[in-house]
């Protein structure tokens, strides 16, 4: 069994253990009794509850980045990038349920998942051909975080089998950031306070609409919104 097969195992096991069971419940040492791995090697690659969480945000990314959109508009690799990201968390539904259900109760927790959300967002942004880097890249990310954020509390209730719903948020979520990308791309100089020196307002870090191309120069796995609830 390789390192990967290893992970996936234990991270799927835990997953079905706090569907089953509740995830306050929920350790690398039980979903390795669980799933029949040997409990030092999860010691090893688990050492924290919270290992388990950070390397399902990074399959779910990997699930996501795996033979997405290369043509098209960055608002439609977008798109796909965050359904297929969606994909992956609905084949752990019952634990991902479970996972929400604590984090009010564990802050620290929801923070940690925030932040990895987050991180998360910046793969998605850079998978369709935006720079995840500097301070726009930073805005950016938390700006595709609401987005993620709206298509949780969709998928949240979202009981169809081809995520109806949840496409219907995420396409809203990304109608809403375009729109705000096109009053800033439209927005008069300013002038600076410091100087009356006229500047122009800064590009919309999320070009939903730009066509396919390098990356923007340079400008942190529910990654992101201030709502752990709204973090997978």
């Amino acid at each position: 069994m390789s390192d990967t097969e290893f992970d996936q195992s234990l991270v799927t096991a835990a997953f079905t253990m706090g569907a089953d069971e509740g995830w306050r419940l929920v350790s690398a040492a039980g979903a390795a009794r669980r799933a029949g791995l040997d409990l030092v090697l999860a010691r090893e690659r688990f050492p924290t509850r919270a290992s388990i969480l950070m390397k399902f945000g990074e399959f779910a990314d990997q699930h996501a980045l795996t033979g997405a959109m290369l043509d098209g508009t960055v608002r439609d690799r977008l798109f796909d990038l965050l359904m297929r990201r969606f994909d992956y968390l609905q084949t752990h539904r019952g634990g991902v349920l479970a996972l929400l259900k604590v984090l009010p109760l564990e802050p620290v927790l929801g923070l940690l998942l925030a932040r990895v959300t987050v991180s998360s967002m910046g793969w998605m942004l850079e998978g369709a051909g935006v720079s995840g880097e500097g301070v726009r890249g930073e805005i950016a990310k938390r700006g595709l975080a609401l987005v993620w954020a709206m298509g949780m509390r969709a998928w949240l209730n979202d009981d169809s089998a081809d995520l109806t719903g949840t496409m219907a948020a995420v396409d809203t979520a990304l109608n809403r950031a375009d729109a705000i990308a096109a009053r800033f791309e439209k927005a008069p100089a300013m002038a600076d306070p410091a100087g009356d020196v006229p500047f122009e307002m800064p590009a919309d870090p999320l070009p939903m609409d730009a066509p396919p191309g390098p990356a923007a120069p340079p400008n942190p796995d529910l990654p992101f919104p201030e709502d752990p609830s709204a973090v997978a």
